[in-house]
């Protein structure tokens, strides 16, 4: 599962990305310092693992992890392959969530590919973008529809009503995410991995002084996406490479109470990209390791042993289940077998966010 980090040249991507894997990306005052795409497994900050470290005592722990992609900035035409775009739009087109960086701060000594600073009409010039492609996709694949619809094929004749309904929306300038449709519509296109339908999150990268209350080019974000199902966090990306670059975790945590600010705004997108994966933890907790696993929401008990092994889904016989807040209330496994605090569940179990959880299987 991957988040794509997009935007326009010199907007701030690179070095966020930098912050966040803690690798040496290429974060450069030119357009295009980004040619192929950088790629970081990054894990999740969770206060949970550190309460289950200090329960357990064991000889290692493992956060979820992450994949975030840096891709290279994209410029007007993009679609049409100006700049780096036809590479841009493909490279985004094989995440599964988008990080969109926007520059809200004015600073001389850093060019703007329009030379000034707009951030609606940098985030309208990549909306453009995206919405021309996926409506060339659509259009392929409303010919080869069609193909189908003339020879009375039942659900082709479906698949071509939802199309021209995406079509339809698109045209006028709205992304696909967007569209009210039922669910089994939206079923019908998820082959075409249509650019404007991926989740997105926006990140407004301010000066060091607005990372708490934003400014006026933030105010303008938000109040343009209200009614898109979006995520905005605000982002000051010089200050969080200033905070990667203190050595002890007392030196950032006086850096960041002199600015005003609880935790790196770096976790926050960390977080929130795990959740706009629609992804999910759960915890296997022993002497040797406490690790967390990573599965998509509405995953039952079998497919999260198979995120351990295959072997753990095949031969899958039940899941033994406890519940974090009790883990933590009675402080051991034990403790909660003692008390009724597990429960042994099958095949149809949904495991929730948080399970702590042992499973039985037999190949």
């Amino acid at each position: 599962m991957k988040c794509g980090i997009i935007g326009l040249p010199n907007v701030g991507k690179s070095t966020i990305f930098n912050c966040l894997s803690n690798s040496k990306a290429l974060a450069a005052n030119y357009p295009f310092a980004t040619i192929e795409p950088n790629v970081g497994v990054i894990e999740v900050p969770d206060s949970r693992v550190i309460i289950l470290e200090k329960l357990v005592k064991p000889q290692k722990v493992q956060n979820a992890v992450v994949e975030i992609v840096d891709i290279a900035g994209l410029v007007k035409g993009a679609s049409k392959g100006e700049g780096l775009g036809n590479k841009f739009l493909a490279n985004i087109r094989e995440t599964n969530a988008i990080i969109h960086v926007l520059r809200c701060f004015e600073n001389n000594n850093i060019s703007h590919i329009y030379e000034s600073i707009d951030p609606l009409r940098d985030k309208e010039t990549i909306d453009l973008e995206l919405q021309i492609k996926d409506l060339e996709t659509i259009d392929k694949r409303l010919e080869a529809v069609n193909k189908k619809v003339r020879i009375g094929d039942k659900s082709s004749i479906k698949e071509n009503e939802v199309l021209k309904k995406y079509k339809l929306h698109i045209e006028k300038g709205f992304s696909a995410r967007s569209l009210n449709i039922d669910k089994k519509e939206k079923v019908l296109i998820n082959n075409l991995m249509l650019l404007t339908n991926k989740p997105v999150m926006y990140v407004c990268n301010v000066n060091e002084s607005d990372a708490i209350k934003g400014n006026k080019y933030v105010d303008l974000v938000r109040k343009k996406i209200e009614n898109e199902n979006s995520e905005l966090l605000i982002i000051a990306a010089e200050t969080e490479s200033d905070i990667m670059e203190l050595d002890s975790f007392h030196e950032r945590k006086e850096f960041l109470d002199d600015i005003g600010l609880k935790e790196p705004g770096l976790n926050k997108i960390i977080k929130s990209a795990y959740k706009l994966l629609n992804l999910r933890t759960f915890f296997t907790a022993g002497l040797k390791e406490v690790k967390a696993w990573t599965i998509k929401a509405g995953s039952n008990a079998p497919q999260a042993a198979g995120v351990i092994h295959s072997d753990f889904q095949k031969g899958f016989i039940r899941a033994e289940v406890i519940k974090y807040q009790d883990f933590v209330k009675y402080g051991s496994e034990s403790a909660c077998k003692d008390l009724g605090k597990l429960s042994i569940e099958g095949k149809d179990y949904i495991v929730d966010d948080g399970d702590i959880i042992h499973f039985r299987f037999n190949v």
